[in-house]
């Protein structure tokens, strides 16, 4: 059996590597929809509703108000992965508005970003309405490029963090942002429609029919 040297197999796992990294792109074009689907639960009927909600409107639903920021999708050349960013706020007893979730809901992956409420839970189902795709960039192609036989590393300072090279300032970690801390009292908004499960218990609910949303109140307009 021949025996390649342990150099060249070296070089040879590290082109593979990079060429499937450049095969698969970080990024998915994707569709950017005005319109949102949501399923909402009463736990104490078990009754499951579903209604529809525009970018920037706030529905009630029980005693949660949702109002939906973005909605993407993905063409149907991509991997499915139905996302939205939406702002939830409980209405409590004392009629005040107190802020339970903000940022986003995934379709495929109900679980990962439920509502924490002892009566009501929403998640999204789908988005719609839109046609144009929205083309996003790809990653650059990845060259491989054969590491120096003859470069030699200076001994790693233990004190200094990983990826640090000595001699140079530390480097900084990047921002990220932080949303709205949540449980924060939030300003009122009157909702465009409302709907009320049968038996709602909890601020903001009341004696309408099971999830059929209240005719005398369902536009406030």
């Amino acid at each position: 059996m021949r025996a390649f040297p342990l150099k060249q197999i070296a070089i040879r796992t590290f082109a593979a590597a990079a060429l499937a990294a450049a095969a698969s792109p970080a990024f998915a074009d994707k569709i950017k929809n005005p319109t949102a689907v949501f399923s909402g639960l009463d736990k104490i009927t078990g009754r499951i509703i579903t209604f529809e909600v525009a970018i920037d409107e706030t529905v009630q639903f029980g005693a949660l108000q949702l109002t939906t920021r973005v909605c993407y999708s993905r063409p149907p050349t991509e991997a499915a992965n139905t996302t939205s960013f939406v702002e939830v706020d409980e209405v409590t007893f004392s009629s005040e508005y107190r802020r339970i979730f903000t940022g986003w809901m995934f379709a495929q992956s109900p679980g990962v970003s439920s509502i924490e409420h002892a009566i009501y839970d929403i998640w999204l189902t789908e988005c719609k309405g839109g046609k144009d795709i929205i083309v996003e960039p790809k990653e650059p192609e990845v060259v491989a490029v054969a590491p120096r036989p003859s470069a030699t590393l200076p001994p790693r300072n233990p004190n200094l963090p990983p990826g640090q090279i000595p001699g140079q300032p530390t480097a900084r970690p990047a921002r990220i942002d932080v949303a709205r801390q949540q449980g924060v009292i939030v300003a009122p908004v009157e909702p465009a429609r409302r709907f009320f499960p049968t038996f709602s218990f909890g601020g903001g609910g009341g004696g309408g029919r099971g999830g059929i949303p209240d005719p005398g109140r369902d536009s406030g307009r």
